[in-house]
């Protein structure tokens, strides 16, 4: 009965903490970012034909990560600092030099990824393939 007891101590106790485990990188957000906003968006179909939107938002990837505040900056759980890098792409009819545009993009990312765990945010929120 004692164990019990202390069992539910040791929960109760730790409830806050598993509560306030988005508020570990919540103030650490840069401000464009939002824990709602959408970082991967996939459209789905089934057999049958219908489709439906699976989407990943920065709350879930953060925690994915285990992200958090170290010294005013956002990390994940090997204490490397996490970037969010804003994709383009999403084009129904691209732009002339659209090449170019998606080769500055490759270069940035494989940059950034040397010093940081990038998070790549979709330009296509929706899930849904241009027309």
């Amino acid at each position: 009965m004692k164990n019990v007891r202390f069992l539910g101590i040791v929960l109760l106790l730790s409830l806050p903490a598993l509560a306030s485990a988005q508020q570990r990188w919540q103030s650490c957000l840069p401000p464009d970012i939002k824990a709602t906003d959408v970082v991967s968006a996939a459209l789905a179909v089934s057999s049958n034909g219908s489709g439906t939107v699976k989407t990943t938002t920065v709350r879930q990837k953060l925690n994915q990560l285990r992200a958090h505040c170290r010294h005013g900056k956002l990390v994940d759980s090997r204490g490397k600092e996490i970037h969010f890098y804003h994709l383009t792409g999403c084009w129904g009819n691209p732009p002339a030099d659209y090449l170019k545009i998606m080769q500055r993009q490759e270069d940035e990312l494989k940059e950034l990824k040397k010093r940081y765990t990038v998070i790549e945010m979709t330009c296509n929120s929706s899930g849904i393939p241009p027309p």
